[in-house]
């Protein structure tokens, strides 16, 4: 028997060398190379592998049966709006967060609502044991009785589990501690991502049976694995929020079944996730109204945005915002943008300074500390008024 071949992945990228390199040809990334082997390739022959199932056939496109989306909802509204209306059977969704923000609790919830509402749903945890998900099951005050716990990180005892029960829904929490025999590498290389993702595909696809992956986040805010995960999946969600406040934020960044223009917002309690209807509110209700000069105004023409502070939450929203207004025909192009931090920031750089600025504008990152930076700030202003 062949021995085995020897290469190495970049774990950022994918990218595949034969031999180990400080620095990956792909992306950059210094020390992202890791070992892996892949068992030999049997020798060539001529025969074909009869393939499982009836052969694929060409189709006319004009043939082609269209038959309308019957979407699901998950019982939440502000989850709902950012899939496009609800979940699509048979489609496969990415949710990506960094630790603690609330995946577990978000999926949970709506494995508890989807259950209630009549089908079964198969939740299948790798990070957590059976009694660690019950607390939270209690936390959340989850019910359901068609809510069905599957403690395991094999792929071929998650298959057999849907095989046997049957579900309209399938939960995997999260895809890096998944792995297959089949593959020698460890839980979370870059083969072994790749490979579970594809299975849970085709069984989504198969089986026209939902599915929910949770994955882990880089230190730069990206989800961790090869960038194919994205590709392969079809929508991809960001799970983000402050580590300060209570709020979080839903956006799709990659959607086939909806648009990428919406945003969902929840607060974390006591309770779980709880949809916020009206975020305007929210923004403004730390506003002072007994100060003069100050105002709320619905243009950004000729205007200043000023982000002091937050990386995550209100970038997110002035892109989201500043997006929709740009698509509905509206002209902002001529406005200032610039974002007040301790550290810089990736997002709220990208999203604050450089993007909204690419079609007008100017943008300015100030890196400094609040006490020194924003009372210089205040100074410039009171000087350059007195001037005119």
């Amino acid at each position: 028997m062949p021995a085995p071949r020897t290469f190495f992945v970049c774990q950022n990228c994918g990218r595949e060398t034969p031999r180990w390199l400080g620095r990956c040809p792909g992306c950059g990334e210094w020390n992202t190379l890791v070992e892996e082997q892949r068992p030999a390739r049997a020798r060539k022959t001529n025969a074909r592998p009869r393939p499982e199932g009836p052969a694929a056939v060409p189709t006319r496109l004009s043939q082609l049966r269209l038959e309308p989306v019957g979407r699901q909802s998950t019982g939440i509204a502000e989850l709902d709006r950012v899939l496009g209306g609800g979940l699509v059977p048979g489609s496969l969704v990415l949710l990506g967060g960094e630790p603690g923000i609330g995946k577990s609790t978000l999926v949970l919830q709506v494995s508890d609502l989807v259950a209630t509402a009549g089908s079964k749903v198969l939740y299948v945890t790798g990070e957590e044991s059976a009694e660690q998900v019950r607390l939270r099951a209690e936390r959340l005050a989850v019910r359901a009785e068609e809510l069905l716990v599957l403690c395991t990180v094999e792929l071929e005892e998650i298959a057999a589990a849907v095989e046997d029960a049957s579900p309209g829904l399938l939960v995997a929490d999260s895809i890096q501690t998944l792995y297959t025999a089949e593959l020698a590498s460890a839980p979370g290389s870059v083969a072994q991502v790749r490979e579970c993702t594809a299975r849970l595909l085709r069984l989504a696809k198969t089986r026209r049976l939902t599915t929910f992956v949770i994955g882990h986040v880089t230190k730069y805010g990206a989800i961790a694995g090869p960038k194919t995960l994205e590709h392969m999946v079809d929508t991809v969600l960001y799970f983000e929020g402050e580590g300060f406040q209570q709020y979080r934020i839903v956006r799709a960044v990659k959607n086939r079944y909806g648009s990428t223009n919406e945003i969902g917002v929840f607060e974390m309690t006591d309770a779980g996730l709880v949809g916020v209807p009206n975020p305007s509110e929210f923004f403004l209700s730390g506003r002072r109204t007994d100060i003069s000069g100050s105002a709320v105004v619905a243009t950004l023409e000729g205007g200043v945005v000023l982000n002091i502070g937050s990386a995550v939450v209100m970038p997110e929203v002035f892109l989201k915002a500043l997006t929709v207004a740009r698509n509905l025909g509206h002209t902002v192009s001529r406005f200032t943008a610039a974002n007040f931090d301790m550290i810089r920031h990736y997002r709220p750089s990208e999203n604050v300074v450089k993007r909204p600025t690419r079609l007008g504008g100017e943008g300015f990152s100030i890196t400094g500390h609040h006490e020194i930076m924003l009372p210089l700030l205040v100074w410039g202003v009171l000087e350059e008024l007195d001037r005119s």
